[in-house]
């Protein structure tokens, strides 16, 4: 009887998803992508479509019935520009940051992104930073251009795993994005978001409404740092996105999994 009330709950659940929350999602994108688009065309700095993007954002959050706790923010100082590094665990995680993230601010992302309908136009128009990682000299045009933006003031978000998680766990961090960092000397803030990927996995539609929270960590400093030390600054960031992460998540903690030795031999050390 259990797993029949479970499975009914799953289906009930699922109908919800295609027939009330995926539609208005895409109703969402589509009215609001093209006033987006339309505004740039008499704001080109992307601060209109930054508000079009938030309002996106809390429409989609709303109707998906969730909402969300934020902790740690308030010590850092968000007068003044810093990178922000998050984890990215699901579809979700972009309205999360940008309603969460009370402040105006730019992303890097991924160029692929820039080529969909609506979703690219509003990245382009609005200015965000699209790093082909397929060209090397492309890429680093862009993460220059990203570090003038990110020293003129304006704040940077980055997501360094290059794209979502399958299993919710911490991927590696590419250590790109931290270039931005180094060439400004600002300091990086490490950023959690616990719960999207139980709501919204990769690769799925349907949508499991619960709460989530966004968890601020502190300051990274980038002083000392070259260019050189790319690949040692995003280590250090993601020991920081790691420990937070799995402080507050579901997920296990795939760094405290034991380590077993084969059969007839004895663990190193």
């Amino acid at each position: 009887m259990a797993k029949q009330e479970s499975r009914l709950r799953s289906i009930l659940s699922s109908l919800r998803s295609y027939l009330i929350f995926d539609p208005l999602v895409f109703v969402y994108t589509g009215i609001l992508g093209s006033l987006s688009l339309v505004s740039s065309l008499f704001d080109p700095s992307g601060r209109l479509q930054h508000g079009f993007a938030r309002l996106w954002s809390w429409l989609i959050l709303k109707s998906c019935m969730t909402r969300i706790t934020v902790s740690g923010l308030d010590h850092v100082d968000i007068t003044k520009p810093h990178l922000y590094a998050f984890n990215h665990i699901s579809a979700l995680d972009i309205p999360v940051v940008y309603t969460q993230l009370p402040f105006q601010f730019r992303i890097i992302a991924k160029e692929e992104l820039f080529h969909y309908p609506f979703l690219g136009w509003h990245l382009r128009r609005s200015r965000q930073i699209p790093v082909d990682s397929t060209s090397a000299t492309s890429s680093m045009r862009s993460l220059n251009r990203a570090a003038e933006t990110l020293r003129g003031g304006m704040p940077m978000v980055i997501f360094p795993e290059g794209g979502r998680s399958r299993n919710g766990q911490v991927q590696p961090f590419l250590p790109g994005g931290f270039y931005v960092a180094i060439k400004t000397q600002l300091e990086i803030i490490p950023v959690v978001l616990v719960g999207t990927f139980e709501m919204l996995p990769v690769n799925s539609f349907h949508v499991r409404p619960r709460p989530l929270k966004m968890i601020v960590g502190e300051p990274i400093s980038t002083v000392g740092y070259t260019t050189r030390d790319m690949k040692k600054l995003a280590a250090v960031v993601q020991k920081a996105v790691e420990d937070l992460y799995y402080r507050h998540a579901e997920i296990p903690d795939p760094r405290e999994a034991p380590t077993t030795a084969p059969v007839g031999q004895p663990e190193a050390g």
